[in-house]
Parts: structure tokens; sequence; C-alpha cells
């Protein structure tokens, strides 16, 4: 059993920062891609970054590539995501999960839902 608990998130104006966290106890990861989602109301969840336990090979939303940062920090068992220049699109709450399936971007194929942290951007 994975657990996961996301933190970070805040209200910030348009071009700021943001760093969240996903801090990850349970089994361990190394077999796992560790993935970020978010969702904005009326909208579906959406893929935004994931990173492989082991290498850290990592991929991105074209919406987030350049602007966004997957890492993730295997003494902590924690995933960061540095987020840079944000936009007020970039408002939703933040999801990390587990996936068996590099490259995978559909929230479907993953799983161990935190409970999320709200990121708000204002313009």
């Amino acid at each position: 059993q994975v657990q996961l608990v996301e933190s970070g998130g805040g209200l910030v104006q348009a071009g700021g920062s943001l760093r969240l966290s996903c801090a990850a106890s349970g089994r361990t990861f190394s077999s796992y891609v560790m993935g970020w989602f978010r969702q904005a109301p009326g909208n579906e969840r959406e893929f935004v970054a994931a990173i492989r336990w082991i290498g850290g090979t990592t991929y991105y939303a074209d919406s987030v590539k350049g602007r966004f940062t997957i890492s993730r920090d295997n003494a902590k068992n924690t995933v960061p995501l540095q987020m840079n220049s944000l936009k007020p699109e970039d408002t939703a709450v933040y999801y990390c999960a587990v996936g068996l399936r590099f490259g995978s971007r559909r929230w479907e194929e993953f799983g161990s839902w935190g409970q999320g942290t709200q990121v708000t951007v204002s313009s």
C-alpha cells in the first residue's frame, strides 16, 4: 500500500513560482512512475508531469514544458514539482499519484491518489 501526501500549494501572482511536494510512504517505489496531475473546476483531471523513480527520466505536458520541473529525492521519498512562470490557467487542485507504465499520461493508469493541494494563480 502506498500513501501520498501533497503540500506546498497556495495563492501566487501570475509570473510567480511555487514548489509542490509529494511525500510517499508505504511500499518501495523502485519500479514505479510518479506523476503529477491537476484538475480545475468543471474540467477533467489532466496530466502535468511524471518521473521514473529509477533513473529519474521525466516527461511533461506540452502546456507546462519549460516552466515546470519534476524531480525525486530518494532519501526523503519525495517528489517535488517546481512551478515557475505561473499563469492563471495553471489554477487547479494538484495531485500526485503512482503509475506502473512509463510514458502514460492517462489518469486512469495511475493510483494511490493523494488528497491534493490547491494552486491559485491571480492575474
